[in-house]
């Protein structure tokens, strides 16, 4: 014998259970607008989320960045922002950072790590420098000092090369032969005849003895003559040496009086100190640099690449923290360029060249020693972006290559940066699939996120919770200077936050949705020049609200009253029933009547979804028509298989249909095509069922029940019209105030049941279920008056028919 649970019958709702009103009874009395509140600092109701944040921005360890996970418009952006401009850091660790040259090898420019603010004066204190030193060292080798030292210096060259010359002219008169100098430069020895030069004649005349005394004496002093030049050749390198060693005294005086003053101001800075003695030793070693007179050359040497150039000391700082005491970057477009910086290049006629200088900072330089926050998505669809920031949080240094030499197999020449130590937490935004992705397919993931802020959707709803979310709309209007809300704006706002949730003991806390609602409110309250946001105005916003996204809506309806869909909200029908759906758009929801039909015929005891049939069903509905089938064979198949195939569908339905809502509805419309017992069409039903028969609660409750009103007013109201759904569902319930009123005077009613007998009864007009008490052994097992009782005995009489051979 089937179990059945005695079911009572089902009670109409009250009014008072269809809506929960917000009294405000922790709100001060006295307390009459959102200006007398004082804003809040939090996002209302993240507790979880912000004790998240607050551990990681505790700890300094490596991968204890944040996974800030939730929905869009929940506030997680507002709540970081305003948490982390309270924060202040443990150990703050802020630097300006500056890139120079490298003297020793200039494609790899060095980074200078300075105190921070001290950055850019620093930059000023170099350019100075450099002013000064461009007017001062010319000026040193243009005195009478200098000239005279350097003419000195020409003139003891001079005279050691004339005396060396004078002497080898006179060891040649001595052996008659002329040394003379030939207009070419070049050294001539002639032999002498007394005063004047042999001539061939008088050469000739010359015995042999004496033509090769001459020969000989010639070529000894030629031999002579060649030791004397290359002894004046060591002469002038020892005079350009000495020259230069005093040149080198003279800048070396100049810069020593110039650099003294930075050396001893950045004494405490190593690496600053060691920059300046290295710029000293460089401008020595290129001391012409300063002294160009050429307009042309000075130009080129201050716009090119090579060596001797001005541009070479300068600062680049490309990290100024200023006054800051804690870095908060917000990255909204996270490109590898805007991320990691990048290294421009310049142009100069027709040149294209690049150098430190001309390194760019990206939002990491920037958020060194702070906090960092980017949107998951925007960071995993940019290329090599992803990549690029893990690799720099496990190497936690900031290595600015070229994207381009990474991605290209060319060997172009690019400038290799000195990495920057980097000290940053990364904050990313993101909903739960792109997290469990992350999980699932980067093992990097979990090492460098470790902590995660669980953003919630709701928050309980209570007298307490709901004075502090009047605090929270106090904080919206004070952000974005609006009207103020007198307490019943407040209230609604909070009833609308409610119905949002889905529950009357919850609140949500989609902020973004609770803002907007504001703006529109405020928007009306000042069009019809108020004072402040009234309910008024509120309902005015929602109604708008409502207006503007409703198309699709009104053409359905539409459809209801000019009868292209066909509906019946009075008579009563043999296995046909108004069930209750929603359509969802990307910015609205709103519920429809959908009528179900079954039929029966011979057969094995099947339900045949025709929707399923047809590849119109999604597989929830399926599950839902197999466990209603299942229910169905355990109260009216327990002895004898039932000799009936069903039909089952959803009329002038021409999508997919998918959920198990529909289930207790699908029951009722096979239990009436069974029985032949014909259903009520003014009552809709919504609600799954399990194995047992037991009601399970649905989503959209609200919708649902508004959405057959709305029918109802079009195919012509009456007092019996109304709504099943599940007794679990009641707390879902935040109806528009037409139907709460309507409730009230008796022209609607909502009935809550806990099982499908109770429906069953309503639909029907009978008790579903009333087993024998008198003969267990009956084959019968229900009274034949019940719903049950009539359909088993349908069910007898096809299973007594004599079977066809």
């Amino acid at each position: 014998m089937p179990t059945v649970p005695t079911a009572t019958p089902a009670i109409p709702l009250t009014s008072q259970q269809l809506y929960r009103k917000s009294d405000l009874k922790q709100l001060n009395p006295e307390c009459q607008s959102t200006a007398q509140l004082t804003p809040l600092d939090d996002i209302v109701g993240q507790e979880r989320a912000q004790q998240a944040v607050e551990f990681a921005m505790g700890i300094k360890e490596k991968g204890y960045n944040i996974y800030a996970i939730g929905q869009n418009g929940l506030g997680k952006r507002t709540m970081m922002l305003r948490y982390l401009n309270r924060h202040e850091p443990i150990e703050p660790s802020l630097f300006d950072w500056c890139y120079v040259v490298n003297f020793d090898d200039t494609r790899s420019p060095k980074v200078l790590k300075l105190t921070a603010g001290t950055g850019q004066e620093f930059k000023k204190s170099i350019e100075k420098l450099m002013l000064k030193l461009v007017k001062a060292l010319p000026l040193a080798f243009d005195n009478e000092m200098y000239y005279a030292r350097a003419e000195k210096l020409k003139s003891q060259l001079a005279q050691k090369q004339e005396a060396a010359l004078t002497e080898l002219s006179e060891e040649a008169k001595q052996k008659n032969i002329s040394l003379s100098l030939t207009l070419q430069g070049d050294y001539q020895m002639v032999a002498l005849n007394g005063e004047e030069p042999h001539d061939e004649v008088s050469f000739g005349a010359l015995t042999e003895a004496e033509r090769t005394q001459f020969e000989s004496n010639i070529n000894g002093l030629e031999v002579k003559l060649r030791g004397i030049i290359r002894q004046n050749t060591e002469w002038e390198e020892e005079f350009s040496d000495t020259q230069q060693e005093h040149d080198e005294q003279v800048a070396k005086d100049v810069l020593v009086h110039f650099f003294k003053p930075l050396k001893d101001k950045y004494k405490h800075q190593p690496e600053v100190r060691a920059f300046l003695t290295g710029m000293q030793a460089d401008i020595l070693s290129n001391l012409d640099i300063f002294l160009e007179e050429s307009e042309e050359q000075l130009a080129l040497a201050y716009a090119s690449l090579e060596k001797k150039m001005p541009r070479r000391y300068q600062v680049n700082v490309i990290v100024c923290q200023g006054e800051q005491t804690f870095p908060i970057v917000v990255e909204e477009s996270p490109s590898y360029h805007s991320l990691f910086g990048y290294v421009e290049n310049a142009t100069f006629r027709g040149t294209v060249f690049t150098d430190f200088s001309l390194i760019r900072a990206g939002s990491l330089h920037k958020a060194n020693g702070g906090v960092l926050l980017m949107d998951a998505i925007k960071v995993l669809e940019r290329p090599y972006v992803w990549d690029g920031l893990k690799r720099a949080l496990r190497s936690r240094k900031l290595d600015l290559s070229s994207l381009e030499r990474e991605v290209s197999l060319s060997g172009t020449i690019s400038l290799a940066p000195e990495p920057i130590p980097l000290d940053v937490k990364i904050i990313l935004f993101g909903d739960h699939e792109t997290y469990q992705l992350l999980q699932h397919y980067d093992p990097d993931f979990s090492e460098l996120f470790r902590v995660t802020a669980d953003f919630e959707d709701v928050m309980d709803r209570t007298d307490v919770s709901e004075a502090q979310y009047a605090r929270f709309i106090s904080s919206i209007v004070h952000d974005n200077n609006m009207l103020h809300c007198d307490r019943s704006a407040i209230a609604r706002i909070i009833e609308y936050s409610s119905r949002e949730a889905q529950d009357q003991q919850k609140l949500s806390l989609h902020s973004a949705n609770i803002a907007n609602l504001l703006r529109e409110s405020n928007f009306c309250a000042k069009a019809a020049a108020s004072q402040s946001i009234e309910k008024q105005h509120v309902e005015q916003a929602l109604k708008n609200q409502e207006q503007r996204v409703s198309r699709l809506h009104d053409n359905i309806m539409e459809s209801f009253i000019n009868g292209t869909t066909l509906i019946n909200t009075h008579d009563k029908v043999v296995g046909q029933i108004n069930a209750l759906s929603v359509i969802s758009t990307s910015d609205h929801q709103f519920g429809l009547p959908n009528r179900i039909t079954a039929t029966t015929a011979f057969g094995k005891g099947e339900v045949l979804d025709i929707e399923h049939r047809v590849k119109l069903g999604g597989r929830i509905h399926s599950k839902g028509v197999l466990i209603l089938t299942a229910y169905l064979a355990s109260v009216l198949g327990k002895t004898a298989q039932i000799p009936l195939t069903t039909y089952l569908t959803f009329e002038q339905s021409y999508s997919g249909v998918d959920g198990d809502s529909a289930s207790m509805a699908e029951c009722c419309a096979i239990i009436s095509a069974i029985s032949e017992l014909p259903l009520r069409q003014d009552i809709a039903i919504t609600g799954s069922m399990n194995q047992f028969g037991e009601a399970q609660p649905i989503g959209g409750a609200n919708e649902k029940i508004e959405g057959f009103f709305d029918v109802c007013k079009i195919k012509g109201r009456s007092s019996s019209q109304g709504v099943i759904i599940p007794e679990s569902n009641i707390a879902n319930l935040m109806l528009r105030q037409d139907i709460v009123e309507a409730v009230e005077r008796g022209e609607f009613h909502i009935w809550a049941i806990s099982h499908v007998t109770q429906a069953m009864a309503l639909l029907l007009g009978k008790t579903a279920a009333t087993l024998r008490g008198d003969d267990a052994k009956h084959p019968d097992h229900y009274v034949p008056e019940c719903v049950f009782g009539i359909a088993q005995q349908k069910l007898n009489a096809l299973r007594a028919l004599p079977k066809a051979n």
